[in-house]
């Protein structure tokens, strides 16, 4: 069976990863998180207390940043680990949230990760996600999808993930995380997001997840059956 590139776009609480992690899954792929990738490296700048307007320490402290991911053996959860040591949990907090989009908007950041991601991805039977998968990190992808979601129904789930993790947090809170990461993520210079133009959407404000699984899954086997014929041309 011919495999492709998957590319998933988006904003944040779309039901990106949890989307891509199941149909990486069902399909037989490899899923990489590359808003995960981020996360770490917020983590990371924060704990060594890297000047974000430094250019030379910005540039040092990537040289010194190892992302990975590891199957977890007891549960098969993809988690995510940073020089070693797993980071899964603490990149999910609000007070990375809160940065994240500030660091990827670092040119260097985002070099530095896209050449990472390229590597990940290039023998196919990928599933990537994140913000700038169709647009610049796998242009030529053969499926690009593009989710989107009411922010108030984004900010209610996310606030459901919080409180699944024992982190309380008031949704207006969470809501205006929301709405200053989408600014930064869609004006930024370096790789804003963007729709591709050749991107499909899905907005999963009412549908279930299984059902954003099933529409993506519908969407792969149509994206296979194209590639496939025309290798057969």
């Amino acid at each position: 069976m011919q495999k492709i590139t998957i590319a998933v776009d988006g904003y944040s609480s779309c039901g990106k990863s949890t989307t891509a992690k199941r149909v990486a899954s069902k399909l037989g792929y490899s899923y990489i998180d590359t808003g995960a990738m981020y996360r770490s490296v917020t983590l990371y700048f924060l704990e060594h207390h890297i000047t974000l307007t430094n250019d030379k320490e910005v540039e040092k402290a990537l040289e010194n940043i190892d992302i990975e991911f590891r199957r977890n053996p007891n549960d098969g959860r993809n988690e995510t680990f940073l020089n070693g040591l797993n980071v899964e949990d603490e990149i999910r907090k609000l007070y990375i949230a809160d940065k994240v989009s500030e660091v990827s908007s670092i040119a260097a950041v985002r070099h530095a990760m896209v050449a990472q991601q390229r590597r990940m991805g290039k023998k196919k039977g990928v599933v990537m996600d994140g913000r700038d998968i169709g647009t610049v990190v796998f242009p030529d992808a053969e499926l690009k999808i593009f989710m989107t979601a009411d922010p108030v129904i984004r900010a209610t789930r996310r606030q459901i993930e919080l409180a699944e993790k024992g982190e309380m947090v008031d949704l207006e809170d969470i809501l205006e995380n929301l709405k200053k990461r989408d600014l930064i993520d869609t004006t930024r210079k370096e790789s804003p997001l963007r729709k591709a133009d050749d991107a499909i959407e899905v907005d999963t404000s009412y549908i279930t997840f299984d059902e954003q699984v099933d529409a993506v899954c519908l969407l792969v086997d149509e994206a296979v059956s194209k590639a496939m014929k025309e290798i057969n041309i």
